[in-house]
């Protein structure tokens, strides 16, 4: 018989199970807290447990956990380290400090199907979506990464490799799990998915009624430009992103971030600074200018500091609330859109 992941059954299932071999109901709360709480995988670590209860799931499951392959320290303290799966796929994670606290950048796919010309990640192409588990298994090697060094996890950002909507069922299960107050008790609002722009992904996570925050990578807000930077826009427009980031802030109450990649030349002229302010007064939002970072074979360049600071400037007199973040990670490709599996 071919064992399966505990953690991939839904509780109702584990409680079946356990029902049915004549085991107590409590068993399935604390068999979910050891998994969920105590981030362990394995059954015979699960102390309250019978002996013959941890025999049983050894039996019939197993548990696949995540672990670290490689790790590489940037010069201000950001860390990529490379994740290991079950299967032998790896994915990348960032971690960044700030002071005795950190930001945890979390990977929801092996690689990404969407192809942005700028990313990194695009150009390695996609293997698979990762699994909720998975995901989690991401939050508890920061947290410990960040306990080993006297820090503690602060934030957590959806915006490692791959696209989060497109794997939208795992990444909810895996959010549940990490902000249950049984399990990790992570605040949502210290959350942040960050998206290409796929507006039915969008739409569902306002009827989800989803309390972490939303970012949009946007680049353009002129068509043409937008396509040829991110593919994604031939089929969902700037036209159909708009009113899906409309219908988010009118039914959640919350205001996006719209991330912006400064590229010289390409999207940081007048003429874009004002498509970008037009595309913007539909809905409340913040924008981050985001400096870009060198990846093999891209064509672009960073836009020049004149250059940002009037495109900034220009945000600015139309009362639009502008931060310009400051670059992490980048002499070990950790930066964003650097993401490329390098540590293989």
């Amino acid at each position: 018989m071919e064992k399966i992941d505990i953690r991939t059954l839904p509780r109702t299932e584990l409680l079946d199970f356990l029902l049915s071999r004549g085991e107590k109901a409590f068993r399935a709360k604390q068999i979910e807290q050891w998994l969920w709480q105590k981030g362990v995988a394995r059954f015979e670590e699960m102390g309250n447990l019978p002996r013959a209860l941890r025999d049983l799931l050894g039996e019939h499951f197993e548990t696949r956990p995540a672990a670290v392959s490689a790790a590489r320290e940037s010069r201000d303290g950001t860390a990529k380290l490379a994740v290991v799966f079950h299967d032998g796929q790896l994915a990348e994670m960032v971690v960044i400090p700030s002071r005795n606290k950190a930001t945890a950048c979390i990977s929801t796919q092996v690689g990404c199907k969407l192809r942005c010309s700028f990313c990194a990640t695009g150009a390695i192409g996609f293997a698979r979506d990762l699994e909720a588990a998975e995901i989690f298994d991401q939050v508890i090697i920061a947290r410990k990464y960040l306990e080993e060094r006297g820090m503690s996890l602060a934030n957590i950002v959806l915006m490692g490799m791959g696209e989060p909507l497109l794997n939208l069922d795992r990444v909810l299960d895996a959010a549940r799990r990490v902000t249950d107050p049984e399990a990790l008790a992570i605040s949502p609002y210290r959350l942040t998915l960050s998206t290409a722009g796929i507006p039915e992904g969008i739409r569902r996570l306002a009827d989800e009624g989803v309390r972490f925050h939303l970012a949009i990578s946007l680049h353009s807000a002129v068509n043409a430009t937008r396509d040829r930077l991110m593919p994604i826009n031939k089929a969902y427009p700037l036209e159909a992103l708009s009113d899906a980031i409309a219908y988010f802030v009118q039914k959640t109450g919350t205001r996006p971030t719209i991330e912006y990649l400064l590229l010289d030349g390409v999207n940081d002229t007048p003429r874009q600074a004002e498509a970008l302010a037009r595309f913007c007064r539909a809905f409340p939002v913040k924008v981050n200018i985001i400096e870009y970072h060198p990846v093999d074979g891209s064509p672009y360049r960073r836009s020049r500091p004149e250059t940002r600071d009037r495109f900034v400037a220009f945000l600015e007199s139309k009362n639009m609330v502008v931060n310009t973040r400051r670059s992490r990670g980048e002499d070990i490709d950790a930066a964003c859109g650097q993401l490329a599996n390098k540590s293989r």
